[in-house]
């Protein structure tokens, strides 16, 4: 296959699916001749995900920060010394909380499923899909699916709904280094969110649920958009399985990592356009 025709629904859905579960197929016949039939690759994988994406909702929200914040430098407090209070006075307050919220999405996301797949697996994390090699292969198809996203960005940027919801972090537009550090925070936790849907997960599943780990996929991936804009979740659904097939089409997340990315950039531009503007200086005023 190869060209536009590649993206037909019923070749790059149906036939990438048929192909995935004769792969499976052929590896679980691999495993019984090798008397290893029972696979504990998704006991172990889904079992991982439900701890990571539980520690990520009771400890990694911005919301967890400012409690350790007002338990170590309580505002009641007739004296603020230390690090707690130069953070709380720090004019980057409101990005570091956005530190902690990305720095658990790394963790739970990848380091954490990361030392499950080279420990408990014993499997090659470049399995999982950080290969570059069917990325590079099939890299026009991430340039048509963002072209095809960003009419649409375009289009909801006007809505009151969008740009007071876009950027999460509201003082983006202060100066570029904010905006610029907000971004790479922003990026580092889609890599991550990338490589435990679309490669821990379905590389784990695969052999005993072939196509079908898409769809078990789509479930989770589509509740942690709860909370966004109702349009943003019920999107979830069909991205999850466009992404999730192209993840298993091409055996990498690049395609998806870099949709995630690019279309997240765009979003936040487009708010910043409708609303505050963009930054006008380098470096935040001082306070």
């Amino acid at each position: 296959m190869s060209g536009l025709s590649e993206l037909y629904p019923r070749r790059f859905f149906f036939e990438t699916w048929r192909h995935i579960d004769e792969e499976a197929s052929e590896e679980r016949g691999k495993r019984r001749r090798q008397n290893r039939p029972y696979d504990t690759r998704p006991l172990i994988a889904l079992v991982t995900a439900a701890a990571c994406l539980t520690l990520m909702e009771y400890f990694g929200q911005r919301s967890t920060m400012i409690a350790l914040l007002d338990a170590f430098d309580p505002r009641e407090a007739s004296v603020h010394v230390g690090f707690w209070a130069d953070l709380r006075a720090s004019q980057y307050y409101r990005l570091y909380e956005f530190v902690w919220w990305s720095g658990w999405r790394v963790l739970g996301y990848f380091i954490l499923p990361a030392i499950v797949i080279k420990s408990a697996m014993r499997e090659r994390l470049v399995d999982h899909g950080l290969s570059t090699e069917g990325f590079r292969e099939h890299a026009w198809i991430y340039g048509l699916f963002f072209f095809v996203v960003l009419i649409g960005v375009v289009g909801v940027s006007f809505t009151d709904e969008f740009s007071q919801y876009y950027p999460f972090y509201k003082q983006a537009s202060r100066s570029w280094f904010d905006f610029g550090c907000w971004e790479l925070l922003y990026a580092a936790q889609f890599f991550s969110l990338e490589f435990f849907f679309r490669g821990f997960i379905l590389k784990s599943c695969k052999t005993m649920m072939g196509s079908h780990a898409i769809f078990a996929m789509i479930v989770p991936y589509c509740m942690i958009h709860y909370g966004k804009p109702a349009l943003e979740a019920f999107a979830a659904i069909f991205a999850g399985l466009v992404l999730g097939t192209l993840a298993m089409k091409t055996r990498s997340i690049w395609s998806g990592f870099l949709i995630h990315v690019s279309v997240a950039l765009s979003m936040d531009v487009a708010a910043m356009l409708q609303g505050r503007g963009l930054p006008e200086t380098f470096w935040p005023s001082a306070l």
